[in-house]
């Protein structure tokens, strides 16, 4: 097929093109269960793309009814084909069929999907097309030419994270807090480690503080020749236990409770030890590292990362407590001893990040590193000395997707056309290069990019979205970035809840904080022919913290469902990224090191001051909610400004910084006896006394991310002020409600809320 052919894929139930509904012009009522509905408008589209070993067929997760139950399809390049490759032949995974293990690490990665959830290839040398399934039910196995085959059942204790060794002739996974290798060729497992207890040792498996806020799921690494694997062990025996009560259920007992080694802000963290074992069984040989526990000077507090290279030189990234200074250890796994070969330092933080790439020739490695205040790719030699830069400027780079040696190229995707959009990029990887020339953007158009590249360098699949398109997955040339064909594509004018709710995309601005800097906003505005002409009442839609971007170039922000409700119902909205979010460089992000609920909550309202100028909103009738810290932020900005904000909804908010856990805290507002005046001004509960607006608080009782303890001691500091509160809680919820029948009863009580307050 010529490049730049339109081919529209179709499944065998549904065209790639979404069907025209019956009468797209008529508008329905925007009810609150249209909000809770899940995928998203436009997000029905193929997730977790890969391409096979030989890169003739494209897989992919995918649900034709629209729904949150995918399956395993896939596209034949060379026939132009498609077609279900693996069904669940029990359903697969749903809320109800899981192990405690796995619904905290959903929790973790915030995962909603069904049906089936990942997936990998087998790589072997044969030409079998084969996937590897993890269902609840156990590890399937399935090749395009036969039944799907349960190779491990788990019907004796649930299976974790498990993972295809790279030569595909074995499969790790963790059983009963150790770690198992099968062998898939004699169907065999082995039992790797021992020792662990499940309740204060653990082998194999990622430590809440390293799921949560590290983004590191996992706790084990196959090496490069498949003949051994370095893992973590976990040691909390030392962290006092965090009980939690289900209160909600009928029960007592040790079944109405659980317990945590939670790890709070300047206490002791968990030890955690890395380890390398062969496949075929033996000696484990310790590395010469201990992360963590109270007998650390905080110097390798955190094992951030791990990673091979090639010769199996073993590659740990360790952070130090305060966030200041990562180092680069490499180790013998033969002896256990290593020695550090880079150090990076910076005196705000050091962002963790997945751009640590090996390279073939001359032994050396591509590093990203934000030492300019914005993260740039630089090449170094074997022994860990920066040779020059790959990419300079004032925009960043976000995910390195690929390194082409051969050719002499560098691929990755970054901000570089603006900090609300994300795109592939083409670099030179020689050096030394003077200047540095501009890379080459490789997809079209405004909008984020999710990229995937084919092992042979040649084409990537590009999921493309922006306000006015929902994704759309296309086959392009990494030559040029030209469109091979068209993989599924849909327009906003044919999604029927995208129609007929009127769900037209939000307005971008640009506004300015008091000391000038540039802050981006969007605008959700009411229909003039209905609700008449502004100012209108104003709800602004907060998150705030770092780590997280709000306002970008998407489709997520045009089917924002809340948004859009309130909008309907003659309510403005905006959301504007203070200083301290994403995206924007370390010195942006920065400016709330040691000083939560300063600047973020003064940046909210200088974007609420700039509505009410441009006679957009209707003073004294402006209000805020977010979650996690988006609920902090809605709280203390209401606390704080009494005579801007009338009302606040308060999700799971962070009430009091020293009750939230060590890594996230410590590395932004420091260790609380060094920064008691930080954590003083950034608890919620100290500016309490001067709130005039209605606050309601939503939580659940079984959150063990935020815990319930934080809106209790708010409560308590509410309660001594005199001040009025509503309360919202739900029993059996963590960090935010799952129950369909939670989510509608939340979104009607904010409703309500809204209605009243505002």
């Amino acid at each position: 097929m010529q490049s730049g052919e339109n081919k529209k894929l179709k499944y065998s139930n549904l065209t790639c093109k979404m069907p025209q509904p019956d009468s797209v012009d008529e508008q329905i009522p925007f009810s609150i269960e249209k909000i809770v509905q899940y995928p998203l408008p436009g997000y029905g589209s193929p997730t977790s793309v890969n391409f096979s070993p030989d890169d003739n067929l494209i897989s992919y997760l995918y649900s034709p009814d629209q729904t949150l139950n995918r399956k395993v399809f896939i596209f034949d390049l060379t026939t132009c084909k498609q077609e279900v490759f693996f069904s669940p032949p029990d359903g697969g995974l749903d809320e109800d069929n899981l192990s405690e293990e796995e619904k905290f690490r959903r929790e973790r990665s915030r995962e909603r999907g069904l049906g089936v959830t990942r997936y990998e290839w087998v790589k072997t040398s044969s030409k079998k097309t084969t996937i590897m399934v993890p269902l609840p039910a156990g590890i399937y196995f399935m090749d395009r030419s036969l039944q799907p085959q349960l190779k491990l059942p788990s019907d004796t204790s649930p299976i974790v994270d498990p993972h295809l060794s790279p030569d595909g002739t074995m499969l790790a996974y963790v059983r009963n807090h150790e770690l198992h290798a099968l062998d898939l060729l004699y169907n065999r497992s082995k039992r790797l480690t021992s020792g662990a207890n499940g309740t204060t040792k653990t082998h194999a498996v990622a430590e809440y503080i390293a799921q949560e806020e590290m983004d590191r799921r996992n706790g084990y690494w196959w090496s490069p020749d498949s003949k051994c694997i370095a893992f973590t062990e976990v040691d909390s025996s030392e962290i006092p236990v965090y009980r939690i009560m289900h209160q909600g259920k009928a029960t007592t007992g040790s079944e109405a409770q659980e317990e945590h080694a939670y790890p709070f802000a300047g206490a002791t963290n968990v030890k955690v030890r890395l380890g390398v074992v062969p496949v075929v069984g033996g000696a484990v040989t310790w590395m010469d590292l201990c992360c963590g526990g109270s007998g650390t000077d905080g110097e390798n507090e955190y094992l951030a990362r791990v990673n091979w290279m090639h010769g199996n030189a073993l590659i740990a990234q360790v952070l130090n407590r305060s966030h200041s200074k990562l180092k680069l250890l490499k180790f013998d796994i033969k002896t256990g001893i290593g020695k550090c070969i880079f150090v990076e330092q910076h005196d705000k933080w050091i962002n963790l990040h997945d751009c640590f790439t090996p390279l073939d020739k001359g032994g050396g490695f591509l590093w990203a590193s934000e030492k300019t205040g914005y993260r740039h790719v630089y090449l170094h030699d074997e022994n860990g000395v920066c040779v020059g830069p790959i990419t300079q400027g004032e925009w960043m780079v976000e995910q390195i997707v690929g390194v082409n040696e051969a050719s002499g190229f560098i691929y990755f995707t970054g901000t570089l056309d603006g900090p609300i959009e994300c795109h592939l990029y083409r670099a030179k990887l020689s050096l030394p290069i003077n200047p540095l020339e501009r890379p080459v953007k490789l997809t079209p158009g405004k909008g984020k990019h999710i990229v995937v590249l084919d092992h042979q360098m040649q084409k990537f699949v590009d999921i493309h979205e922006s306000l006015d398109s929902p994704p759309r997955v296309s086959l392009c040339s990494l030559h040029d970035g030209s469109l091979i064909r068209c993989l599924y594509e849909q327009q906003a004018a044919t999604i029927p809840r995208v129609k007929k709710l009127q769900m037209d995309p939000p307005k971008m601005f640009e506004i300015q904080a008091k000391d000038g800097t540039l802050l981006y906003g969007a605008l959700y505005k009411p229909d003039e022919a209905k609700f008449g002409p502004p100012p209108y009442k104003t709800m602004i839609a907060v998150y705030g913290g770092p780590g997280v971007q709000l306002v970008s170039d998407s489709w997520a922000n045009t089917v924002d469902m809340r948004a859009q409700f309130l909008r309907s119902k003659g309510i403005l909205v905006w959301k504007m990224d203070n200083r301290g979010s994403l995206r924007r460089g370390l010195e942006f992000e920065g400016a709330v090191k040691y000083n939560f609920g300063r600047y973020d909550a003064e940046d909210q309202v200088a974007g609420a001051e700039w509505l009410i100028k441009e006679r957009l909103a209707k003073a004294e009738h402006i209000g805020l909610y977010g979650w996690s810290y988006g609920g902090y932020l809605s709280a203390m900005a209401l606390c704080r400004f009494p005579e801007m904000f009338r009302c606040g909804v308060a999700g799971a908010p962070v009430s009091s910084w020293d009750g939230y856990d060590s890594f996230y805290t410590e590395k932004y507002m420091g260790m609380p006896d060094e920064n008691k005046s930080g954590y003083w001004f950034g608890s919620v509960m100290n500016h309490v006394d001067k709130m005039k607006g209605k606050l309601l608080l939503v939580h659940g009782l079984i959150d063990e991310n935020v815990h319930f303890r934080h809106t209790a001691r708010l409560l308590n500091a509410l309660v001594a002020a005199r001040k009025p509160y509503e309360l919202l809680l739900f029993p059996d919820a963590r960090h935010m409600p799952r129950p369909l029948k939670d989510r509608l009863y939340m979104e009607q009580r904010i409703w309500d809320f809204i209605q009243t307050a505002l």
